[in-house]
This record gives C-alpha cells, sequence and structure tokens, in this order.
C-alpha cells in the first residue's frame, strides 16, 4: 500500500511539473543549415555575419565556402548542394536563374570598387594606376572570366580613355601580366608576397590586408561592383534561404557590411 501511495505521488509530482509555467519542454523545431557558397572576397564579413545571424535566428546554422564566383557558379550548375549563392556580380547568379537553378530573382545586396595595390615597401615605385603599363612593371591579375577581371577589363578601356592614359594603356596593362589567379584574395597574397609590383582587386580586399598598399584609382574611371545573390532551387529550404538573402540585403546585413568597405548594392 505504501509503495503504491508513493508511486501515486512520483506520477502527480511529474504531471505537476509538466504543467508549470516555464517549465522546459522538448524543441520541436528542428535545426536548420544553410549551405552557403560565396565570393571569395566575402570571406571575412561573412564570419561577422555568420555570428549575427545565427544569434538573430535561434536554431538556424551557416555553413561558409568560398571561392570564386565563377568557380562556385560552376559547381552549383553540376549540383552542387548549395542553399545560397552569393557572387560578386550577377551575372554568374543570372545564369543560374537563366538555366532554371534558382528560387526566383537575382538579389543585389553589396557594392563595390576596384583599387590598385603594391606591397607594403612599393619596390617599383608606382604612384598612379598610369604606372601599371610602364614597360618592366609585373602585374599580378586574375583568370579570364572570374569578375575581379571583367571589372579590371572594363577599368583598363575607361583608363585608356582618360587624359594623361595612353590610348593604348589596355594592351600594355595585358603585356606587364605575369601571373592570373583565381580570385582577389590570391592576388592581394602575391603581390604581399612581393611576386608582382601591383594588382587591380576590391577596395575591401585591400582594406582587409596591412601587407599592401592600395592607390586610388580616378573615380570617374573606376568600375562599380555589384554583388548578387540566389536561393539555389535545389535547397531542401528554400524558404530559409530566401530570408537569409532577404536579411542580408535589408538593414541588418547592410549594416554589418558598411564597416567592411562595402557599399550599397547600386551601380
Amino acid at each position: 500500500m505504501r509503495v503504491t501511495r508513493l508511486l501515486g505521488l512520483a506520477a502527480l509530482a511529474l504531471a505537476t511539473t509538466a504543467c508549470t509555467p516555464g517549465a522546459a519542454a522538448p524543441s520541436s523545431v528542428p535545426a536548420r543549415e544553410l549551405e552557403v557558397y560565396a565570393a571569395a572576397s566575402l570571406r571575412a564579413v561573412l564570419a561577422r555575419v555568420k555570428t549575427a545571424y545565427e544569434a538573430a535566428n535561434p536554431g538556424t546554422r551557416l555553413t561558409i565556402s568560398t571561392d570564386s564566383s565563377t568557380a562556385l557558379e560552376t559547381k552549383i550548375e553540376q549540383g552542387a548542394p548549395a542553399d545560397v549563392f552569393l557572387s560578386a556580380d550577377i551575372t554568374n547568379p543570372g545564369k543560374l536563374a537563366v538555366a532554371g537553378l534558382a528560387a526566383g530573382e537575382v538579389v543585389p545586396f553589396a557594392g563595390n570598387l576596384l583599387t590598385v595595390i603594391v606591397p607594403a615597401d612599393n619596390p617599383a615605385g608606382i604612384t598612379t594606376p598610369a604606372d601599371l603599363a610602364k614597360p618592366g612593371v609585373k602585374v599580378i591579375a586574375a583568370a579570364e572570366g572570374v569578375p575581379i577581371q571583367r571589372y579590371t577589363a572594363q577599368l583598363a578601356r575607361n583608363l585608356a580613355a582618360m587624359p594623361g592614359y595612353p590610348a593604348d594603356f589596355a594592351a600594355r596593362y595585358d603585356a606587364n601580366v605575369v601571373s592570373r589567379e583565381d580570385n582577389a584574395g590570391a592576388i592581394v597574397a602575391k603581390v604581399a608576397l612581393g611576386e608582382g609590383d601591383a594588382g587591380v582587386v576590391y577596395v575591401t580586399d585591400a582594406r582587409a590586408s596591412d601587407t599592401v598598399a592600395a592607390i586610388e584609382i580616378p573615380a570617374q574611371a573606376n568600375v562599380p561592383a555589384v554583388y548578387g545573390g540566389i536561393a539555389v532551387k535545389a535547397s531542401r529550404q528554400p524558404e530559409a534561404a530566401r530570408a537569409f538573402l532577404d536579411w542580408l540585403a535589408g538593414p541588418d546585413g547592410q549594416a554589418i557590411l558598411a564597416p567592411f568597405g562595402f557599399r550599397p548594392p547600386t551601380p
């Protein structure tokens, strides 16, 4: 009889605890993991984005992989399991959208500008972008087809049309290229090591490095870079992917991007 009474009291205590306001209950909300493929120039800022977004969205975890935008676009096209693609241009995500591989339209979320970088001690004595066309200057450039290469090619054409620059500036610049790298981060690394006299990268890449010096490009010749993102259609959770993308393009995301030197996503 005593045992029966004790068992009854134990059952009552368990029932009371379960009904007590504020009592912990097992969570029924599954964890959400988003695989984010992003341009290499976003590596540093996305570490901060990851912390802020996960804090604002409990249960969501971001896994971030960075590479050149062109390489990532190809991987997604071939079936890589990405949920979100953040590119240093709108061309690469646009290709995926046209191919029916995006859940919705391309969302512009950041802007950037170009700058010339040189090693911290600047042994070649480069002082203006015009020096990139001088004989003997070793330029580290980007591989054909990646966003920073396309932006730089347009920059060279813009500079060729400016007073004080030779009309064949673009050809002279190309003749000085000694190495072509997969992304802007690799250009920074080689210039910092003194393997080249100069290179053209994003302002944000130069700003993030204390081993190179930046030389400003005339505003009228600079090429605004517009970064665009998509939620990948093959994602197992496209709504969560789109929510992250909208957050990044919104006020919270912009507040994190701005201190790193990114601009609003306007051409």
